[in-house]
């Protein structure tokens, strides 16, 4: 699994690939791939059971497991036809919360396994100003029609074709959460995050415990402000780096600018010397 990262100073983006056959079977998401984002948002989440809180379902609230935040976007694709964009729409955000009824591309929070509630709702009561702030599409490259496919199409391809998943996924660096639900992502800061794949070996239903990861514990996620290079993050790798977009070519435009300034006054400067009028000296006429 490969995962990158990128930022224009309002939005990250993740890319992620995943090798393996196609699969997919429509409407039953534990037998189509799926995928998971994790962040950690209170200073005592853990990676380990989904923000480590100690609690049970039925005890488990904002005050009991303070701390303990982690912020989740889940994205089976089992409804989700390819090259087509889900997650946050306005039918499901004018209900305030974080899901996503089209295509189950959810923004969740978490204080453990057992304690996962989409953005907006809790024990503590539903909260009307969440919203859904991830957008994601999915892919596989066994795909042979780039027009675009309809949900008429499925299962878009024939099972069994090696290739590769492609996965991209966006939100806003900083969102509107006041309920301590989102990461709240900061250019030059650093954030820990995780990323989770499930896939249906041998046809078999996969379960909540049975996924891939790319590191057994958080992986530092810098929100660099000025880097020109993306780095991509594999199964073991300890930083995953973005890359600010604006910056690098900030800095660019501005140097070709000096140069054309620095240019134009070479220009001039030749001109006028070329093309002056000769000068001769001044003789009285007593001299003459």
């Amino acid at each position: 699994m490969t995962v990158k990262a990128l930022h224009d100073g309002r939005d990250v983006f993740f890319l992620l690939q995943v090798d393996g056959e196609y699969v997919y079977s429509k409407g039953e998401n534990t037998k189509c791939p799926s995928v998971a984002l994790m962040f950690q948002v209170g200073e005592d989440a853990t990676y380990h059971n989904m923000g480590g809180c100690k609690e049970h379902s039925d005890s488990c609230t904002n005050k009991t497991c303070k701390g303990h935040e982690v912020d989740i976007m889940h994205f089976s694709i089992g409804n989700a036809i390819p090259g087509r964009l889900y997650g946050g729409n306005p039918i499901d955000n004018r209900d305030g919360n974080g899901n996503d009824k089209f295509g189950h591309l959810v923004d969740v929070y978490a204080w453990n396994p057992h304690c996962r509630y989409l953005d907006g709702i809790g024990p503590s009561g539903n909260d009307s100003s969440a919203q859904n702030d991830w957008k994601g599409v999915w892919w596989h490259s066994s795909f042979n029609v780039h027009s675009g496919f309809v949900e008429e199409d499925s299962p878009y391809a024939s099972g069994g074709q090696k290739g590769t998943y492609y996965f991209e996924f966006s939100r806003p660096l900083r969102t509107m959460d006041r309920l301590q639900q989102d990461a709240q992502l900061t250019i030059g800061g650093l954030s820990k995050m995780s990323v989770a794949f499930w896939y249906p070996i041998d046809g078999n239903p996969w379960h909540g415990s049975g996924h891939y990861s790319i590191n057994c514990d958080w992986v530092p996620l810098d929100i660099s402000s000025g880097s020109s290079m993306l780095r991509t993050s594999g199964t073991g790798s300890s930083m995953l780096r973005t890359s600010g977009t604006g910056s690098s070519g900030d800095t660019a435009s501005i140097f070709a600018l000096l140069l054309s300034v620095v240019a134009l006054c070479v220009s001039v400067f030749v001109g006028y010397r070329v093309f002056r009028p000769p000068s001769h000296p001044f003789t009285p006429m007593e001299n003459l």
